[in-house]
């Protein structure tokens, strides 16, 4: 298996053998569906402090399926992330539900998946979370995925 630091050098982006199945988090046909027609609005802004998720890498990297993929949770105040309210979704028309493909890599410090398969194309992912004080946040990242 080779390993190769992205340009923020904070993701890795492996090459993976051939006969070695990858992680599929979203499909050729879903990759396909027509975009939304207008983005959500992220929800990390409010009166307490909720938690925060993060993308391990920089939003301009153009990246190799399969990737490593590994968003960070980030609690305040001594709280900790509500795992059963993790939800997951690709905004597409209509969306598609990711959750039960990313909650198995899902944990207390975030969701790591080491060999995660996406088609070509730009993918806007929303993630949403609550900590135990029930203080939600929704968060969309894009991951540009190269041919």
């Amino acid at each position: 298996m080779l390993f190769a630091a992205s340009i923020a050098g904070c993701l890795l982006v492996s090459s993976v053998d051939p006969g070695f199945a990858a992680n599929v988090i979203i499909t050729e046909e879903e990759g396909k569906l027509p975009p939304p027609r207008e983005m959500p609005a992220p929800s990390d802004r409010g009166i307490t402090r909720g938690p925060k998720i993060e993308l391990d890498a920089d939003d301009k990297v153009v990246l190799r399926a399969p990737l490593h993929l590994k968003l960070k949770f980030k609690t305040y105040g001594g709280s900790a992330i509500d795992l059963g309210a993790l939800q997951a979704t690709y905004i597409k028309e209509p969306a598609v539900d990711l959750t039960t493909r990313l909650k198995p890599f899902a944990q207390q410090t975030g969701i790591d998946i080491p060999d995660a398969q996406l088609p070509p194309g730009e993918h806007f992912i929303q993630i949403l979370i609550k900590d135990s004080d029930g203080r939600a946040v929704t968060k969309v990242f894009k991951l540009k995925v190269a041919p």
